[in-house]
Order: C-alpha cells, then structure tokens, then sequence
C-alpha cells in the first residue's frame, strides 16, 4: 500500500490532526527563520560604517546633518528602511529631496537637494493682508514655486521679493513675479513686494517706494496691462520731472498717476475697482 493509499484510510479526524500538525511545524519553522533573518541583520558587522553625502549641501554642514538627520535613522546597512530615512534627511532645514542608497560594504549613500531661494513669503490670514497683526510669520518660496520653512537670516543678505497672499498662491504668485519683472527692469525699478487680495486683485511696490495696483486679471491680462503703463509712464515722467510715487491701473482705457508733487489721470472710465 503506497503512502497516499494509506493517508486516505486514516479516519477523518487522524488526518486533520496531522494537517493541523504540519501547519504548526510550518508556521514554527518560518518564525524561527524570520527570527534568526532579524537577529543576523542587527549584528554589528552589519552596522553602517561610513554616509556618503553628496548634492546640494551649501546651506547644510556635515555637523548639521549629523545632528539633524543619524538621529533619526534606525537600523543596520540591511534593516534600515530607506523610506523612513529619506524622511529623516527631509527633515533637515533646507533639504527639499533626499534620495538614500546602499552601497557595499554596509555605506550609505545620500544625494541631496536644497531648497533654492526665490522669495520670502507672507499668508494672507482670516481675510487680512501679510503684513498686518493677523498675518502669519513669514517664509521662504523656493524656484519651484513651494512654501517652505528656514532661517530667513540664512537669507538676508540675498535681494529676494516678497510675495503676500491668500495661502496656497506662492506659485502663481512667483510666475507672476516673473513675468512682470522685466518691464519693471526696463524702467530701471525692481519689484520688491507682490500683493495678491482676496479677490484676485494685484498690486506691486518698487524697489523705489512706488505702488501699482495692477488691477484684476488672468496672467496674460495683467502682464499687458503693465507692459503698456511702462511703455508710455517714462514719458509722463520725463515731461513733469518728478519721480513716480504711485499709479492706478484699474480703468478701463488708461491710468491715473501720482508723481512727486503731481497728479494726473488718464482718460479712460474707473474699472471695477473691489480689491
């Protein structure tokens, strides 16, 4: 009688028993096998020995990496979860991506990238303007358009605008920066501050203490609008020989102007003037 002739006379309940049996042994077995894999992969000839740093680390010292990111790393060269410490590094001021890999033998790989600066930023609070008592503390815009939180004295010796507005615009706010900036340059000004209301209204204030309300608008819009005030603004300059201090470019078919001891106003019928 072979062995599977003999399995199928043994009473019903012999053979769960059996069953039973086997899948304990199993289920022991692989317990045994997971304890050892854990218990091998944490002996210290399985221990980091060196952390290769690479990338972007201008704002970031070895110290401070150091003391920022091994912190929170756990495990060996074979235990450590790298998603768990890509966070760790992410962690790090300054750190926008960290890519980690192994490297044999038991180093640890790690390519950085820093957030870049391209400026400060202010939240529009419970419907009140960045800068007044209910706005938030300020931050930091990086090229890419995202909010992130720093040291702004880490900055402070950089020429960076600021953009102030509703939360979640810091990066239609920098596009728009962007796009306004050069016709700006070409009146020899520098756009320090970018305001964004509520209502989509804009407004830019000059390195030079001169405020524009821009008005309301899709980007295209807008940044015509602006192109045609400083194509012809120079002359109304020129003629009176007085600096601009203020304009307002929410009309119809022109602008008013305020300059140095001067006011003047375009033709053209007010526009719709909420901000």
């Amino acid at each position: 009688m072979n062995s599977a002739a003999a399995t199928a006379a043994l009473p019903p309940d012999v053979r769960l028993m059996n069953a039973v049996t086997a899948l304990l042994l199993a289920a022991a077995l692989a317990a045994a096998a997971w304890a050892a894999l854990r218990w091998t992969v944490r002996l210290p000839v399985f221990n980091l020995r060196a952390i290769q740093v690479e990338g972007d680390v201008s704002r970031n010292s070895v110290a401070s990496l150091r003391a920022n990111a091994l912190p929170r790393l756990n495990g060996s060269f074979l235990s450590l979860n790298l998603k768990e410490g890509r966070a760790a590094f992410e962690a790090v001021p300054w750190v926008r991506h960290a890519q980690l890999q192994r490297v044999w033998p038991m180093r640890l790989k790690v390519s950085l990238e820093e957030h870049r600066p391209a400026a400060y930023w202010e939240a529009r609070v419970d419907g009140a303007i960045a800068g007044s008592e209910a706005a938030a503390e300020r931050a930091l815009v990086n090229t890419f358009g995202e909010v992130f939180q720093a040291n702004l004295g880490d900055v402070e010796d950089e020429a960076l605008p600021l953009l102030a507005g509703p939360a979640g615009t810091a990066g239609t706010m920098l596009q728009m920066w962007r796009a306004l900036s050069p016709a700006a340059e070409k009146l020899g000004e520098s756009i320090e501050r970018l305001d964004l209301s509520g209502r989509g209204s804009w407004r830019v204030s000059f390195g030079s203490g001169a405020v524009i309300e821009l008005g309301r608008g899709s980007e295209p819009d807008v940044v015509e609008r602006f192109g045609r005030f400083a194509h012809s603004i120079t002359q109304v300059t020129s003629t009176y020989r007085s600096p601009l201090l203020s304009a307002d470019l929410r009309h119809a078919d022109g602008y008013a102007v305020k300059l140095r001891g001067v006011t003047i106003q375009t033709p053209g019928k007010p526009a719709n003037r909420k901000r």
